[in-house]
């Protein structure tokens, strides 16, 4: 089959590899229908997450048709289209039996497109199948389901939820990429006041405000972006940041707006270390969390989706096939350039 594979810092490749096969009882195999490309995907191929292999398939997000079943699963049967999370959960760990199955101990957590195989291909085996897929509701686009996968849920776990939004506060998100957007669609559950997105790219805050939120502010001078924001804010700083770049700039500027017992909502992929400035926040009773999305709340997400609650569809802004892999790359590496959010890859190769 088909896959875009890391190779090496600097390089990926669309090569062929084995179909995968069932190892385990637990596992089913998926034919991909569509998937994506994530911040994340970018950051392997840098060479910025070692663990990755030489040889690995990328990707973590996607829907798909089980293919095959190991006689260990009961929940999916052959032909059944399938949410695949980003996050595979054995549920019986230490930490699944916690809910934190970004962290389980059996072939689980974020491990698509990072320790296995991931879904930029035309096949893929899926560990922990009965926790790890998800039935889709008939009413739902292709286009939803995949932001199911990642973005959203870890726009609202690790934005929203560990932010502490609530009605009536006010809400920073810095960074209007996918998942600064996804923590803008769900922190709505819980109206705040005012939800002002932070960016140095005016198209993509143009964006922001058509998705709902209260403010823009471009943040190309840092100083003049922080002003601004205490403007909006009586002077007092925002209730809630949520950064959602990954890098010591954008962290900083966190730092710069959070107001008295605010939160530091950190969901970015860090990459280098920052400076903390554990001196001046204490004294101003300010909480910093941080995290990888363990997609414990895909199930209330999928509600949501079918209520219409949210549309998170919206977010694609482009579509190619598996078979143009390596032109879509080229957009979403350049996302600026041609105002993509969200691409969409859908499989061409394999016959449904």
């Amino acid at each position: 089959m088909k896959a875009y594979t890391y190779v090496k810092p600097g390089l990926a490749s669309f090569v062929d590899v084995d179909k995968p096969v069932i190892r385990k009882p637990t596992d089913a195999i998926v034919r991909i229908v569509k998937t994506t490309i994530c911040g994340t995907d970018l950051h392997i191929i840098k060479g910025d997450v070692p663990a990755c292999q030489s040889g690995t398939i990328l990707g973590h997000e996607g829907i798909g048709i089980v293919e095959e079943v190991g006689e260990g699963v009961s929940n999916f049967k052959k032909g059944d289209k399938v949410l695949i999370s980003c996050v595979c959960a054995c549920g019986k760990c230490y930490y699944c039996k916690k809910g934190i199955y970004a962290h389980c101990e059996d072939e689980g957590g974020w491990i698509f497109g990072h320790l296995i195989d991931g879904m930029q291909a035309e096949y893929l085996r899926v560990p922990h199948a009965d926790n790890t897929l998800y039935h889709t509701p008939e009413d739902l686009s292709d286009e939803a389901l995949v932001m199911l996968s990642d973005i959203l849920p870890t726009g609202y776990e690790i934005g929203v939820l560990k932010g502490k939004v609530e009605p009536g506060c006010s809400v920073a998100i810095i960074g209007s990429g996918p998942v600064g957007l996804a923590a803008l669609l769900t922190a709505q559950f819980y109206s705040p006041a005012k939800l002002i997105m932070v960016d140095l790219d005016d198209n993509r805050l143009e964006t922001a405000l058509s998705f709902g939120a209260t403010h823009k502010v471009n943040s190309s001078d840092p100083e003049k972006a922080i002003k601004e924001i205490y403007d909006l804010t009586d002077g007092r700083g925002v209730d809630v940041a949520i950064e959602a770049v990954g890098i010591p700039a954008t962290f900083d500027f966190c730092q710069k707006i959070i107001g008295v017992d605010g939160t530091v909502a950190n969901c970015g992929v860090h990459g280098k270390p920052v400076e903390f400035d554990l001196d001046k926040l204490w004294i101003r009773n300010i909480n910093v969390t941080t995290g990888l999305v363990s997609t414990n709340t895909t199930p209330q997400l999928l509600k949501a989706l079918e209520s219409h609650k949210i549309e998170p569809e919206k977010l694609v802004t482009h579509y190619f096939k598996l078979s143009e892999i390596e032109k879509a790359y080229e957009v979403f590496s350049k996302a600026a350039d041609h105002h993509a959010i969200k691409v969409i890859i859908e499989n061409d190769i394999s016959e449904a």
